[in-house]
């Protein structure tokens, strides 16, 4: 890749140093053993379905996981997040390793795993199980070799990433608790790194009147479509920034019943994305600002009066994820890409994407998104399949840069 910020060398001599530790080291070796124990693991969770606002029994079964290994203080939060605290030496910053623990599919799914060698066949068996696998193949580690940290690190297993889930679980982590870093962990690839969150707003602008006959009511009633379209034309000329890139679009319009009739109701679906939630908030003004005056001018055209024969707009935000953006030089950031170089994992992928780390990079809490190694296909359909390829990488390099962040017995806290 070009035109990449170097990575600071004191905190690759700080990585360097921690990955030399022999607990860590032998941490480290650990993870690499235990690959089949942890694929395992990963079958197992993936057989429990988890759709999206019904996460409990995964849940259930991730807290049960937390406390076997080690972990006394772990609790399911109000809106159903799994949390696991190992607590640091004191006075130290506190570290999020979150995993989403749902998936897109419906409940009644088929989620048996199917093995053919080294690949494994179910949905979901990827994204996320993947990222919950590499997490507790982290905490296994560190409590196996008795690793002691400076700062607190929880292991969080997050509800609501996907879809309409609109990462509500890690909105409502960052939101209720005074977290100093959060590495989300979600996808395979261990050679991306995020340092942008896409943010993104959606809504449905629905448009409602009496309608009437095409020809009978004609100057009498105002039309919703002909709304929308007036609404659609201001819309398509709103001005966006190419940096930091914004997009917006009228992703699917509904309404109307018949061609000779003035359409009583007409609905469009609205997406609006950017890295900055400044230009989120003023693009999602103006296509509201839009959809407001659009109404007045359709019902000014045919000079309505009567409240009950306007048209009215209902505006329903069914999207609501904030974006952000960390600077090259977040210690989360050289953390993970330090751990990267030491651990001889090429940096391919610097980039944004739209995942749990939205929400502490909104909040401007150090933050990125790493993955758990392997390499998943197919996400997000009922093909999906995982090859179990160098899985360890994804778990190593997670605690790596979080033992960097957090401290350890002979250095400092980067955080």
């Amino acid at each position: 890749m070009k035109n990449i910020p170097q990575v600071n060398e004191k905190v690759l001599e700080l990585v360097q140093t921690v990955a030399k530790e022999p607990a860590v080291a032998d941490a480290l070796k650990l993870i690499a053993d235990q690959t089949e124990i942890a694929m395992q693991e990963q079958i197992e969770l993936c057989e429990i379905e988890a759709p999206t606002f019904h996460e409990e029994k995964r849940a259930a079964s991730v807290a049960e996981r937390m406390k076997r290994y080690g972990l006394s203080n772990v609790h399911i939060d109000e809106i159903g997040n799994v949390i696991g605290v190992r607590k640091g030496s004191g006075n130290g910053p506190v570290l999020a390793l979150g995993a989403h623990m749902d998936s897109v599919f419906p409940a009644g799914t088929d989620v048996k795993v199917r093995q053919e060698g080294n690949i494994y066949r179910a949905p979901g068996i990827g994204d996320n199980c993947s990222g919950l696998r590499a997490i507790l193949q982290v905490l296994r580690a560190l409590e196996t070799q008795k690793i002691e940290t400076v700062g607190d690190i929880w292991f969080v297993g997050t509800v609501g990433e996907e879809g309409n889930g609109d990462i509500r679980g890690s909105k409502h982590l960052c939101a209720n608790n005074k977290l100093d870093g959060f590495i989300a962990v979600d996808s395979t690839d261990v050679g991306r790194v995020l340092y942008g969150a896409v943010g993104s707003h959606r809504w449905r602008l629905s448009i409602d009147g009496p309608g009437g006959h095409s020809f009978a009511e004609f100057g009498k009633a105002p039309s919703a479509i002909h709304a929308v379209c007036r609404a659609g034309d201001k819309v398509a000329d709103i001005q966006v920034p190419a940096d930091p890139k914004t997009t917006f679009t009228i992703g699917t319009i509904k309404g109307g019943t018949t061609v000779n009739t003035i359409a009583a109701h007409c609905e469009v679906d609205v997406d609006i994305r950017s890295v900055s939630n400044e230009e989120l908030l003023r693009v999602e003004a103006e296509i509201l600002s839009a959809f407001e005056g659009a109404v007045k001018a359709e019902n000014a055209r045919w000079g309505v009066t009567d409240e009950t024969k306007k048209l009215r707009l209902t505006k329903t935000q069914i999207g609501n994820r904030p974006g952000g953006m960390r600077p090259h030089d977040c210690p989360v950031l050289q953390a993970a890409r330090s751990a990267q170089k030491v651990l001889g994992i090429e940096l391919t992928n610097y980039g944004m994407s739209s995942t749990d780390a939205n929400a502490p990079m909104s909040r401007n809490i150090p933050a990125t998104c790493l993955c758990s190694g392997g390499k998943g296909i197919g996400a997000h359909t009922v093909n999906e399949y995982f090859v179990m390829e160098h899985a360890e990488l994804g778990p190593q390099l997670i605690m790596l840069a979080a033992l960097s962040l957090a401290g350890t017995k002979n250095t400092e806290p980067l955080l």
